[in-house]
């Protein structure tokens, strides 16, 4: 992982990627599957419900961009470390992604990287070796709400 420490057994799941339409779906149903795999989902409050959420926006715009800017992604590969969860899309293009400047986003597109830049704990890119590069991310689950028992004020112990 490249940006967040982390400690604990590493999980992988990789979806190579073809150019076929509708990689954004795959992409996002693929992702929630893992999320319903590793625990994520569902989610047992409002921020672990936001926080599942999140991923699957910032997946679809990483896929998004590797389709709109590059010959489409190849590999959308999802890692994760305990709370820590890293989303990588690989495509073929050497060209890494360039966050546009606020002022730029008047106009239209240009703000799938925005998002992931605001949602994300870190993100990044790499070049692959043999060529092309990997776009990433990173974020953390948040902890669980501690569960508080509740009883009548007859049932408290004296």
């Amino acid at each position: 992982m490249n940006g967040l420490p982390v400690q604990g057994r590493t999980e992988r799941r990789t979806l190579p990627l073809d150019v076929a339409p509708g990689a954004v779906a795959r992409c996002r149903e693929f992702t929630r599957r893992a999320l319903h795999a590793w625990g994520w989902l569902p989610a047992h409050d409002a921020d672990g419900r936001a926080a599942a959420e999140d991923v699957l926006l910032m997946t679809g715009e990483l896929v998004a961009n590797a389709c709109q800017h590059a010959a489409g992604p190849y590999a959308l590969e999802l890692t994760r470390c305990g709370p820590l969860l890293r989303v990588a899309v690989c495509d073929s293009d050497d060209r890494m992604p360039v966050l546009r400047a606020p002022h730029a986003l008047v106009r239209p597109g240009g703000h799938g990287l925005r998002v992931v830049d605001r949602l994300a704990a870190v993100w990044g890119s790499e070049p692959v070796p043999g060529g092309g590069k990997r776009v990433w991310l990173e974020t953390l689950r948040p902890p669980a709400e501690p569960r508080t028992g509740q009883c009548r004020s007859e049932e408290v112990p004296r």
